[in-house]
């Protein structure tokens, strides 16, 4: 992986029903650190999306749907592990798409994106559906209960930033329900969810069970205008959710959407600033700044305002190190594109624009080397910008931070709700009233105080506003996943 190993272009074929497909119209997935072409991926047209549909529909009624919740939850159990004893193959794969630091990927994308099989697994097992007695006018009564059956076949459409963890946070809990899904991974980064099939026929689940195909977004809307999809589940910007609602509006499907963010984080005057500082570093830093739930504006109290850029400067410029992925210090890689490179850097030449002062960064770094034909971004803090800013209010989605100074709680947090999205919002404190205080007047789908980033999976996730529609994670998740009917018996 390093600059002296030869790269073998891989081919990347769609995966259906249980086989992998080429249709030799290929197109190229390069390495974001050099820009070099590693990977050819096959594009599914009407044809490869069709037989991916019927292979999910009929699997519905083949083996897997008579499969009983435990053996299901077993073999759900035997993907994570599957996926564990390939560790090193999906690590490589995740690393050659996005460019990401192997220090990065083998502790946060392939660890969790295995277990998200695992932890969803027994989801149905382990939440039970309602009851009620009902008084009739005989007096004898009737009784309700609920059913929940599978919702049917699932498309996932999944993002470039987190390609294996994001795909599976849903492909786990369709599956552990009982469902059949088609994946269309992002064109960028379409490797680990090509090499989910070989784990799949290892472990042995039904083919048709788990279907892969690639292609830009003309695959993705024959999967959404699919009439033979029950549900559409998305991770990614918001403009391209509305486009997908729009496009299943005709066949009405059932819909989860996880879209963008413009996400605050709050540092009081109290605040243990060596905790705050390692998690703010990490919340605006971490991935590139690709990750939906970063922290791209930060209030902090005008009493330590100066500290706190300060700190945040020597994170950036001294903790933060480039370099190629295999390297043991490497924390921060290329973001994943050179046009989304060119969308970052837009985003700094608007900061500028808008007379913002550059703390750090600002701009690309030079290497010097093959590292020029990479797609790389400095990491940057602005100040001196108001809180209505283009570069404050829309999402940028890289290595940036806003600092803006506030003097009151009431203040900041109205600031902070000021905003089209509802994601995420992080906030740092010591006074334990002020936590439950501030907390619930947060309009994000998930507050983190004196941390960034923990997640558990038993937990609601998802945005409010422009931000998303609906919950996955633990109970929440059999909303989208299942369908409830309920049988209402007279006694």
């Amino acid at each position: 992986m390093h600059q002296h190993k030869e790269i073998t272009v891989r081919d990347l074929p769609n995966f259906i029903n249980g086989e992998y497909v080429t249709t030799g119209d290929t197109f190229d997935i390069l390495y974001p650190v050099t820009g070099e072409v590693t990977a050819r991926a096959h594009r599914a047209g009407k044809t490869e999306v069709d037989a991916a549909v019927a292979a999910a529909r009929a699997a519905l009624s083949g083996p897997w749907g008579k499969m009983s919740t435990v053996d299901r939850s077993k073999m759900v159990k035997a993907i994570a592990a599957g996926v564990e004893k390939r560790f090193d193959d999906f690590l490589e794969a995740e690393v050659l798409d996005t460019g990401k630091p192997y220090s990065v990927a083998s502790h946060v994308d392939i660890p969790r994106g295995g277990a998200n099989f695992a932890a969803f697994a027994d989801v149905l097992r382990e939440n039970p559906t309602e009851t009620f007695r009902l008084d009739t006018p005989d007096g004898l009564g009737a009784l309700n209960y609920g059913v929940r059956r599978p919702r049917g076949v699932i498309g996932i459409i999944s993002p470039w930033n987190l390609p294996l963890l994001l795909m599976t946070f849903k492909a786990g809990p369709a599956l552990a329900c009982g469902n059949t899904v088609v994946v269309k991974p992002s064109e960028v980064t379409p490797s680990t969810a090509t090499l989910m099939g070989e784990v799949m026929n290892d472990v042995g689940v039904p083919p048709g069970v788990f279907n892969v195909v690639h292609g830009f977004g003309d695959t993705g809307e024959l999967l959404t205008t699919h009439p033979d999809v029950d549900g559409i589940t998305f991770t990614g910007e918001t403009l391209t959710g509305s486009i997908i609602l729009k496009a299943i509006a005709p066949t009405l499907k059932a819909t989860s959407m996880e879209m963008g963010g413009k996400n605050p984080g709050i540092v009081f005057e109290d605040a243990d600033l060596d905790l705050t500082i390692r998690e703010l570093g990490r919340a605006c830093f971490l991935n590139t700044g690709q990750v939906c739930l970063g922290t791209e504006r930060v209030y902090v109290h005008e009493s330590i305002f100066d500290e706190v850029r300060d700190r945040l400067k020597d994170y950036a410029e001294n903790t933060l190190k480039y370099g190629y992925p295999d390297e043991e210090e490497t924390n921060f890689g290329p973001v994943v594109s050179d046009e989304h490179r060119d969308k970052v850097l837009s985003y700094y030449k608007i900061a500028a624009e808008e007379g913002a002062t550059i703390v750090t960064g600002g701009g690309a770094p030079k290497f010097e080397d093959e590292r020029d034909g990479g797609s790389w971004v400095e990491p940057t803090i602005w100040t001196g910008l108001p809180h209505d800013s283009r570069t404050a209010t829309e999402e940028i989605f890289g290595p940036c931070t806003t600092l803006i100074p506030f003097s009151d709680e009431d203040e900041v947090i109205k600031l902070a709700n000021d905003t089209r999205y509802g994601l995420a919002a992080t906030f740092f404190t010591t006074d334990a009233s002020r936590v439950h205080r501030v907390a619930p007047q947060l309009e994000a789908g998930i507050v983190w105080v004196n941390s960034w980033f923990l997640r558990d999976l038993r937990t609601a996730f998802g945005g409010m506003k422009q931000s998303g529609i609906g919950r996955e994670g633990g109970v929440h998740g059999l909303e989208f996943y299942t369908e409830v009917s309920n049988v209402c018996l007279k006694i």
